[in-house]
């Protein structure tokens, strides 16, 4: 009987799917929402979870400045509820220029002043504006979210794996190899998933080499390098930790700098999407018209608020002052609690640097519950979930494959008593299980 060559039939799902983009089809979804599903299934059979997945901020523990919400309503009321100026209402960048020269001693012009809806859409943006496909992104791993920018943007993903010895950033000599052909470099501090904080010598010598290497490209006719510096968390650090700035340590990365910010994080303020940039004017430029096309404007309403907030510094140092207070409290009891439960059994954390992380290891592998063995690290954390009540997000879904036995805990949905009641429920769970023989 003769065959046919004739493509086989697809049902109606399939050839539906036949027509999606390439680049869409094959985005991934997110791990941790996958994750965030388990969670609410036994949160909904009774379960007691204490939730150290989310990196949000529950109302109850974090509420908004006051200046903030009440300035929202009454901004919609006074008629703010039509569509702001695309690099957002003048109000707010001038505050956003008087903040950064006030806090930081950083003189920015306002035409390097970008207001969007939330850091996501400036990240988005800057890998539309200086990204061609083919082009090279380097970040560290884990990282959150530079994958599926580098896969939409149609870049080449260079990832250096990081570990703890390394505070979890890369260094200099690891992104060496990589430089001479790089389009952007990435580097989120404090970071997430981690939170940890890069050093001033880190940041330092980055920068020299990143204006060395453009100093070298510019007679050659090359195109720069740029660095994308994600701050969202800036605001946030604990202890004698402190944050650097790449242009005040070195002035010529102002053409080759692109920061991420904005009130999601420092004023516990996701939901109301208000982000910004501040780069160089040509980029700076692309990416208002990239967001223009797209209509990721920060809402009008909020953005007033945000002015009249950020332009009142005791307002700003004192809600400062009260989530450093209330999420270092939390991480501090969190890292105390896993650091004594480390005398016992292969758990260890991070001392609290900044954000709202916590890195955790439990090298659990191999132990022996009642009813089997921990073989992967997939069953240490549901074990942990289900045992503990203990949610956690594993540095695999922020494409750290390689710390296996690494977790990130965020502290924004939960309170002091939670942690306490979990570590105990932890420690409970932890003397059932048997070392490896």
């Amino acid at each position: 009987m003769a065959t046919s060559n004739a493509p086989a039939l697809l049902d109606q799902a399939g050839f539906v799917r036949s027509g999606l983009n390439a680049t869409a089809a094959t985005l991934q979804g997110s791990s941790i929402l996958a994750i965030a599903g388990q969670v609410r299934q036994l949160m909904a059979q009774g379960k007691e979870v204490c939730n150290l997945t989310i990196g949000d901020f529950e109302p109850k523990h974090y509420p908004l400045p006051p200046l903030l919400l009440e300035g929202t309503a009454k901004a919609l009321a006074a008629g703010h509820s039509n569509y702001p100026p695309a690099n957002g209402v003048l109000e707010l960048r001038q505050a956003i220029q008087a903040m950064y020269q006030r806090r930081v001693g950083l003189d920015v012009g306002l035409e390097r002043i970008l207001v969007a809806g939330g850091a996501r859409p400036v990240i988005y943006a800057c890998y539309r504006a200086v990204i061609n496909p083919g082009d090279k992104v380097v970040y560290g791993v884990p990282s959150w979210n530079n994958n599926h920018y580098a896969h939409i943007a149609g870049a080449v993903p260079v990832e250096i794996a990081v570990g703890p010895e390394d505070n979890f950033f890369p260094r200099l000599d690891q992104i060496e190899p990589h430089l001479h052909d790089a389009a952007l470099i990435v580097v989120n501090s404090p970071q997430n998933p981690s939170g940890t904080c890069i050093s001033e010598e880190a940041l330092q010598a980055l920068c020299d080499r990143i204006v060395a290497e453009n100093d070298r490209r510019k007679p050659l006719g090359q195109r720069p390098v740029f660095l994308l510096y994600d701050q969202i968390y800036w605001m946030i650090t604990f202890g004698q930790v402190r944050h650097y700035d790449p242009i005040l340590l070195n002035p010529a990365m102002a053409d080759y700098t692109i920061y991420v910010d904005g009130i999601s994080k420092a004023f516990a303020a996701t939901g109301l999407r208000v982000g910004w940039t501040i780069g160089p004017v040509a980029v700076i430029d692309a990416m208002n018209k990239v967001l223009g096309h797209v209509g990721a404007w920060a809402p009008k309403a909020e953005q007033v608020a945000t002015a009249q907030l950020l332009a009142d510094d005791a307002a700003v140092s004192s809600y400062l002052a009260f989530i450093q207070e209330a999420a270092g409290q939390r991480l501090q009891v969190l890292y105390d609690g896993l650091t004594a439960l480390g005398q016992k059994y292969p758990i260890r954390a991070l001392v609290p640097q900044g954000a709202i992380y916590l890195s955790a290891e439990f090298a659990l592998r191999g132990w022996r519950t009642p009813t089997g063995v921990l073989e992967t690290a997939s069953d240490v954390r549901i074990w942990l979930l289900e045992q503990s009540g203990m949610a956690l997000v594993p540095f695999d879904a922020f494409g750290a494959k390689h710390a296996t036995d690494w977790y990130r805990a965020s502290v924004g949905a939960v309170g002091v008593a939670d942690l306490e009641k979990t570590l105990a429920r932890l420690q409970i769970a932890l003397q059932a299980l048997q070392p490896p023989a």
